[in-house]
Formats: structure tokens, sequence, C-alpha cells
């Protein structure tokens, strides 16, 4: 009897024992939930490592919440780390193997580490999972794709169109795959069999493309105007007409068709910006000022409709500048800055137009203006530097540079370029101690700066001085720039000085190649080394060539 309630005892311990364990388990799990939401959170808020320990902490205390196991890889995957990423992917499929998005991010994963066999089988498993989910079908057939694998990539498309119809995404998608592979032809045939069932904007633009690619501009408008009668403001088809019609100089009808795509509300401003931009750029000079009056029309239709547009009003700068109208292309640029006041870049293209339109005296203003704006940007004195060299202000270019080397004192590319700038214009003021002393200075920075040792070689040989030392630059510049026909000069000069006119010649010779004749500088010096060898007649063709030259430059 005694031994029987020992037992009795004993049992009701144990089962208060499993009762308390499994009741704290359920705590535990609870607990661990909890801060899985937390972890979560974290993650969401970028805080990728410290998202990352609590879920290690998580899954190392609760192993069965899979939940975990697919963050914990989510945050992996972030911190580049790929293995521990797939075991804790894998970790989270073994623990629901149904969850449609642990085995898409592991199939991602194996995707980015280039492991494609293992991606394909696992959109292959999740397909048959999931036979409703396109986007499947098509991430496989961009991995065939990619693989150049275009007999699978066209099956899978066609297990598309099996399971939910033809549209135009499967269509455009076959029609891009046959075009990889040079079958026009066939990819265009494609597009006809489809347009007989379907109706599609897209598709009969397409067709009309294609027909205008023939030289079939009939069939190309009828195709343009099926497109136009589903979908009247379909741009593609609208500005696919209108090129039509300036192709075939049909021009009243293209300026016609393409001002109604320039006044559509709809047609987004950075389309209409790209067609004009191309075609300015594009287009023979000759087409556009002789209908400068039809463009301008163009012109103000589009700037009136996105008036507040930097894309439109830099077309319409570009435009203006190409036909001769550079304080209307600034004007253009100006409101650009204007609608943009903190960008340095719409800055930037305003001074940068001031510039091709040779107004120093405004190049100077906006420039130094920019520069108290964004004092980070040095550049900004580069274009005012423009401006004081036209305005022959010297010492303004050389005080532009020192304040530039003020700004970035840690940039060895501005030091370079200060330096490089300070010293040419120490030689403009006929300062040459201090020209040469820039030059130095700037040598420091980069002992084989090609422009330095050029200027400062050439400089030392107009003094005839140290002829030795800019031999040695000089034939640095030509050794980097073989073709250069300024360094090939100023070497070949530098030899004839010293007394080496045999050796300076094949320098001049290469140089004639390369760009020599177009300047009356090199010219003479090469007519000089001729006379200097007895080649008197030689040495008169080239003299009269640079009087030539010299000539050209006061017409």
């Amino acid at each position: 009897m005694k031994n029987m309630m020992i037992m009795a005892a004993a049992a009701i311990v144990s089962s208060a024992a499993l009762t308390y364990t499994a009741a704290a388990q359920d705590v535990k799990r609870l607990y661990d939930e909890n801060r899985l939401v937390d972890a979560v959170q974290l993650y969401e808020n970028g805080e990728t490592a410290e998202a990352e320990a609590l879920l290690s902490a998580i899954c190392k205390s609760s192993p069965d919440i899979d939940a975990a196991w697919y963050y914990r890889g989510m945050a992996r995957m972030r911190m580049n780390d790929p293995e521990e990423a797939e075991t804790s992917l894998k970790k989270a499929v073994n623990l629901d193997s149904t969850n449609y998005w642990y085995r898409y991010m592991l199939a991602g994963l194996y995707a980015m580490t280039d492991r494609i066999d293992l991606t394909i089988d696992m959109y292959k498993s999740m397909m048959r999972d999931n036979p409703k989910k396109t986007d499947l079908y098509y991430s496989l057939a961009r991995l065939y794709i990619e693989q150049s694998n275009f007999d699978d990539a066209v099956k899978t498309i066609d297990d598309i169109e099996t399971q939910f119809g033809k549209s135009d995404g499967t269509v455009m998608t076959k029609f891009n795959i046959l075009r990889q592979q040079n079958r026009q032809e066939e990819a265009f045939r494609i597009l006809e069999e489809y347009n007989k069932e379907y109706a599609s904007p897209q598709v009969l633009t397409m067709l009309g493309d294609y027909a205008m690619g023939m030289y079939d501009d009939s069939t190309a408008i009828a195709r343009y105007d099926a497109a136009l009668e589903i979908d009247s403001g379909y741009a593609p088809a609208v500005l696919g007409k209108a090129e039509t019609y300036r192709i075939i100089r049909k021009y009243p009808q293209y300026f016609k068709t393409l001002n109604g795509l320039m006044a559509d509300g709809d047609v987004p401003a950075g389309a209409k910006a790209d067609y004009l931009q191309a075609l300015v750029r594009q287009a023979d000079r000759q087409f556009i000022n002789s209908f400068r009056a039809q463009f301008d029309t163009t012109m103000d239709i589009t700037t009136r409709m996105h008036a507040s547009d930097s894309s439109i009003l830099e077309t319409a700068g570009l435009y203006y500048y190409v036909t001769g109208r550079k304080e209307k292309a600034a004007e253009s640029f100006r409101k650009v800055m204007e609608i943009n006041p903190d960008s340095p870049a719409a800055a930037a293209g305003y001074i940068q137009m001031l510039i091709y339109s040779s107004a120093w005296d405004k190049v100077v203003e906006e420039s130094n203006s920019a520069f108290s704006k964004f004092p980070d940007e040095p550049g900004f004195l580069d274009f005012a530097n423009a401006g004081e060299y036209n305005r022959k202000n010297y010492q303004g270019v050389i005080d532009n540079c020192s304040r530039m080397l003020a700004a970035a004192p840690r940039d060895s590319a501005v030091a370079l370029s200060a330096w490089s700038t300070i010293g040419d214009m120490q030689h403009q003021l006929n300062d040459l101690p201090k020209a040469y002393k820039a030059y130095d200075n700037a040598l420091k920075i980069n002992p084989d700066y090609s422009p330095v040792l050029n200027n400062y070689a050439y400089f030392l040989s107009m003094e005839g001085k140290k002829l030795k030392k800019a031999a040695a630059m000089s034939k640095k510049t030509v050794e980097a720039e073989p073709d250069n026909a300024t360094y090939l000069d100023t070497y070949g000069w530098i030899l004839h000085l010293q007394g080496k006119s045999a050796e300076a010649k094949p320098y001049f010779k290469h140089a004639m190649m390369y760009g020599g004749k177009e300047s009356a500088t090199v010219l003479y010096h090469y007519a000089e080394v001729l006379e200097t060898l007895g080649e008197d007649d030689l040495a008169k063709v080239y003299r009269q060539q640079a009087k030539n030259k010299e000539q050209e430059g006061k017409e």
C-alpha cells in the first residue's frame, strides 16, 4: 500500500512537471514571437545589424519559429553574407515548405550567387504548387533569356498563354526573343497574327514602325491610325505618324500631328523633350532653319503646356541656341535654374550656355553668385575663369585659383588645375619667376602632368634658358602622347635650339601628320629647322603656309 501511494505521488509530480514545462515553453515561445515583431521593425528601419543579432537569439531560443529564420536570412543577404543567408532561408523552407515567399527569396539568392540551375529548379517547383502565379513564369522566362536558352523561354511564354491566354506582355516577350535571335520576319509575323485576334495600340504601332522601316508609308500611317482609333492619345502612335509625314515630306501634316502631340497634357513632358532634342541634334540644320517658324510654334506650344518642366525648358534652350538665338537660349536655361534653386547642375547649365554665348561679363557674375551659394563646388570658379580670361583679366583668374585652393585644400585635382592655371596667367602677366614657381607647385602634385611640362619647357625655350631641363620635361610629354602636335613642336623646337636640327626634323614631320599644319607657329618652326638643314625650297613652302594660316586667323 505504501509503495502504491509513493508511485501515485510520483506520477502526480511527474505530470505536474510536464505541465509546468509545457507552460514554460509556451511562455518562452510567446516571448520570442514578441521579440520577432521588434526584430522585424528593426530590419524595416534599416538597422540590419541590430535586427540580425536579435533574430539570431530568437532562432537559438525558439528554433521552430520559421519567420525568424526567414528574416535572419534576409538580414544576412543585406549584410552580404550569402552562405549564412542560404542556411537561414533553407531552415525557414524546411519548417514551412508551403510558404511562397520563403521559397521565392531562396530562389532569388540562388540567382544572386549565379546558381542558375538551382534557381530554375526552385521556380519550377513553385510553379507546380502555384500554377496561377504569373510572376514565376515571367521570372523563369527571363532566366532562360539571360542564359540565351531561347527555346525554353518561348516554351515558358507558351505555358503562360495556355494558363492565362495571350496578352500584349506575352506577345512582346516572344517578339523580343525572336529579335534577339535576328529572326526579324518571324518576330513581326507573330505581331501580325496577334493583331488579327486582339486590338492593341502597342502592337499596331510597332507594325506601323515596321512598315515605315520597309518604306511602306501608306501601310504605316494606316497602322498608326488604327492604333489611334483604339486610343486617340497613344503617344507612340502619334509620334510614329508624325515621323512618317516628316520622312515623306508632308510637312503641313507633320507639324499638325506634332503640335497635337505637344499640346496633349497626358503625354509625359520627358517623352516630348526626348523627341524634340533628338530632332534638333540629328536633323539637318537646313531643315530646321527652313521651317523655323513652324518649329517656333511647336516650341511655344510645348513650353506653354509645361512651363515649369526643366527638360522642356532645356530642350527649348538647345533649339534656340542651334537656331542662333543665344540670348533666348540662355533665358531658357535661366528659368531652369530658377525652378531648381538648390541644384548646382541647373546653375552650371545656365552658366555653360552663357559661355557658349560669349557673354563674359554675365559668366563672371553668375559664376561668382553660384560659388557663393555652393561653396563646395569650386568648378564654378573655373567657369568664372573662362569669363575673366576672355575679359583679359588675368589677375582675376589668379585670384579665383587662390580661392579654389582655399575652398578645396585637400583636393589634389583642384590644386593641380589651379597651380597650372596660375602659371599660365603669370606668364601672360610677364612674371616668369612666379609662373615657374606655380608650375613647380603643380609638378609636386603630379610630376608627369603633360600640360604643365609642355608649357614650362616651351617658356624656358623662349627665354633660351635651361634648355637641358626643358628638353627633359618636353621629352616626357611626347613619350606620353606621341601624336600630340603641340608637344611634338615644343620638343622639336628645343632640340633645334640645342643645335640638334637633324634630330628635330622627324618630330616636326610627325607633327604635320597630326594637326601641326593648322598652327602657324608650328609651320614657322618647321620652316626654320628646314632652313638650318639647307632644305630651302621646302622651307619656303612651309613658311608660306604659315603666312597663309596667319592671314586666315586675321580674317
